[in-house]
């Protein structure tokens, strides 16, 4: 047994899009979303260890890099569907699981099998690392919401997406990471939108900030 399934597999997120079901100007993929999930945990990082805390790089790396991984077995649910209650949630968390082990155990290598388990394990946890996980993800996601607004999209999912998305990372607004954005990064986000929507947004933002 190689690590042959898995490298294939990696194409596999290729194909897995991001917001089923909704009408967007740009595609987004689960393999794209890591790879800049990834990017932005890393520039979160560079602020968090500037400001004289100690980041641990490979944790930080691994679980940006794996946390969508697992979704190759499930795929990207609407984020309506998979909150709608604490117990779907839990069903979905346990069927995940069972196929992330069913996987590990019948195409990693036993050698490698310890940092599989750790690396596809819930990374959004209570260290720096996963702090800045959640962080990082969110941003990834509002992102990709802005850019729907941008555009002219006219669904108004993009709009709560980006809402709900800014109150996530509201909510570890004490990470200096955290500060650093909504006081430089944001700001320049709010100028770069020039469309019939940049009130509304402007709007929006202002509320949220000031809770």
């Amino acid at each position: 047994m190689g690590m042959h399934e898995y490298l294939k597999s990696l194409s596999d997120l290729e194909m897995i899009n991001r917001a089923p079901g909704y009408f967007k100007f740009e595609e987004h993929n689960v393999a794209a979303h890591s790879f800049k999930v990834t990017q932005a945990a890393q520039m979160l990082g560079d602020i968090e260890e500037q400001a004289g805390h100690e980041v641990d790089w490979r944790s930080l790396y691994e679980k940006a890099l794996n946390h969508d991984y697992t979704e190759k077995f499930i795929g990207d649910i609407k984020t309506p569907v998979k909150y709608a209650t604490p117990e779907l949630r839990k069903m979905l968390a346990k069927v995940d699981e069972s196929l992330t082990e069913n996987f590990i155990e019948t195409e990693i290598p036993v050698e490698f099998r310890a940092a599989y388990e750790r690396r596809f394990a819930e990374g959004k946890d209570d260290t720096l690392e996963g702090k800045i996980l959640s962080v990082a993800d969110k941003v990834d996601l509002m992102y990709e919401s802005f850019g729907e607004i941008q555009k002219g999209n006219p669904e108004p999912v993009y709009m709560d997406i980006y809402k709900s998305s800014l109150e996530a990372i509201m909510d570890f607004r004490e990470l200096t990471s955290v500060q650093y954005f909504l006081k430089k990064i944001l700001p320049e986000l709010l100028k770069d939108n020039a469309n019939v929507n940049s009130q509304q947004l402007a709007i929006a933002t202002t509320q949220i900030l000031q809770k």
